[in-house]
């Protein structure tokens, strides 16, 4: 028999730790890296040049800084070369860790043989991003037409164009262990409550992760309920309406590397809740808001209302109507439970596969796909032709959300309620419902109440909920925020009309 033992792993010294908290072993250990370059320019030149050459702008490298270094002379010193490069931000530095974090974010560099202990860092990065498009998710008819791209920076630019004052502060914090995410909290000073701010910043600076690659991972790492449903900020891809936001005494949350903006504290109307409903007349707007309810109202109980009915509750079917939905299901060999989990895994299936292909060829597997299927379903005798006319309705009554994360919420609380029907009836359908309003009385976005300005009732926010009013009344930011300043701008109660103007 053969006794296999463990090899241990060589202790390590002293010297070794010393060693690789230097500039020494920091450059030892970037040259492991194919993309890392490490050179003398020639034997006379007092400067060795370091960099990643897939972070750093070759233009800048070649020419802002190679031609002062060939004109170094001996005895020159990195002092000496920062004063003769034109580049701002350039720092001297003596400590390892620190250097890493620069060369690993686009910085050139440069040790001196006099001092082999310090880098001169000149800041040199490339910025591979895209152009600002349209918005995909979130677009509209009326409105600006500019959507978030990857690029932090670019970002901060679409915003700070549309609130162009000093009191927009942006405090940057690094997350994630392997990835060092820039993430940015932007408010307003002086509106802004100090607590949400605080909140928030504490709740980022606390992650302990290793990779942040979306912000989408920082909203459920800081919402108040990991295991919701419901999502407990607004995630956005339009800057109009982190400017809107960002003006109500909100805070938005920007991730380097991401598309898209996370705002709070929110609440469950703001949802359902389209930023275009601002660029329209208020009639309109509010009439647009009350069939966004309506629809989702809908789209969560009428499959479940099928099912409650046609299992326990016929009495409640009119006559007129009993008859052809006794014709329609007298082919059916499924209970009405079965049949509506058919239906809509079906249409589930279809949204999926659409949503995951390209997009012309996602157009047709919906529309084909849609019509081919609910045909041959129904003739086939596995569904009624009533039934697929409520799925497919419920369906399209789900797209009405204008916020994604929601729509999703929408999709899955349906079933537990065909669950219940199917259990208990109409009754079952009563206490799911009561036990998800108990969860969304319980819940909060950042400590604030999730049913704002409903639970608890505040008059003055319910000009902007349900239904929305004029703007001329909107002179009043949300109460739930506690901003600094609650007052948006002052309106005349008295306006003296203006006399005609004579021919």
């Amino acid at each position: 028999m053969f006794t296999f033992f463990k090899k241990k792993p060589p202790q390590r010294t002293s010297s070794d730790q010393k060693q690789d908290s230097s500039m020494e072993g920091l450059l030892k250990k970037c040259k492991l890296s194919s993309d890392f370059t490490s050179y003398r320019y020639s034997e006379e030149c007092p400067y060795y040049i370091h960099y990643f050459k897939t972070l750093v702008d070759g233009k800048v490298l070649h020419d802002h800084v190679l031609p002062h270094i060939i004109e170094g002379e001996k005895g020159a010193t990195l002092f000496d070369l920062q004063k003769t490069v034109p580049i701002d931000d350039s720092e001297i530095i003596n400590d390892a860790e620190k250097a890493q974090g620069k060369l690993l974010a686009g910085n050139i560099g440069i040790q001196c043989t006099s001092n082999m202990n310090e880098l001169l860092l000149i800041p040199a990065i490339t910025l591979e991003k895209r152009a600002v498009s349209l918005p995909e998710v979130e677009y509209s008819v009326v409105g600006p037409k500019e959507a978030f791209v990857e690029s932090l920076d670019a970002n901060l630019n679409l915003i700070r164009k549309r609130l162009p004052i000093p009191e927009l502060i942006a405090e940057e914090i690094k997350v994630g262990r392997l990835s060092k995410t820039r993430v940015a909290v932007l408010y307003i000073k002086d509106i802004a409550d100090d607590t949400n701010v605080q909140t928030i910043i504490q709740r980022i600076s606390d992650i302990d992760y290793d990779n942040i690659l979306d912000s989408s991972v920082v909203a459920q790492i800081i919402s108040d309920n990991h295991h919701s449903v419901f999502p407990q900020m607004i995630d956005t891809e339009r800057p109009d309406r982190v400017a809107g936001v960002l003006s109500e005494g909100k805070i938005t949350i920007l991730v380097d590397g991401s598309p898209h903006a996370l705002t709070g504290p929110t609440t469950l109307i703001e949802f359902f809740s389209a930023f275009e409903d601002y660029f329209l007349s208020y009639p309109i707007a509010s009439a647009f808001r009350l069939v966004r309810l309506f629809a989702v109202f809908f789209s969560v109980i009428s499959t479940a209302m099928y099912v409650g009915v046609l299992t326990y509750h016929y009495e409640m079917i009119p006559q007129n109507l009993l008859n052809p939905l006794v014709a329609s299901r007298s082919g059916v060999p499924f209970p009405p439970i079965w049949e509506a989990i058919i239906l809509e895994l079906t249409i589930e299936l279809l949204r999926e596969a659409g949503a995951r292909l390209p997009t012309k060829i996602g157009q047709t597997i919906g529309i084909v796909g849609g019509i081919v299927i609910g045909t041959a379903a129904v003739q086939a005798g596995l569904t009624s032709n009533v039934l697929l006319i409520i799925v497919a309705l419920a369906a399209l009554a789900s797209f009405t959300t204008p916020v994604y994360q929601m729509g999703n919420v929408i999709r899955l609380i349906r079933f537990p309620f065909i669950f219940s029907a199917q259990l208990f009836g109409l009754m079952g359908i009563a206490f799911c419902f009561a036990y998800f309003l108990g969860h969304l009385l319980k819940l909060s976005s950042l400590g604030r109440p999730y049913l704002a300005p409903v639970y608890p009732l505040r008059m003055k926010d319910l000009k902007d909920s349900l239904f929305r009013l004029p703007i001329y009344m909107q002179n009043t930011r949300p109460l739930q925020m506690r901003t600094a300043s609650p007052v948006r701008f002052e309106t005349k109660k008295h306006k003296e009309k203006k006399p005609d103007i004579e021919d």
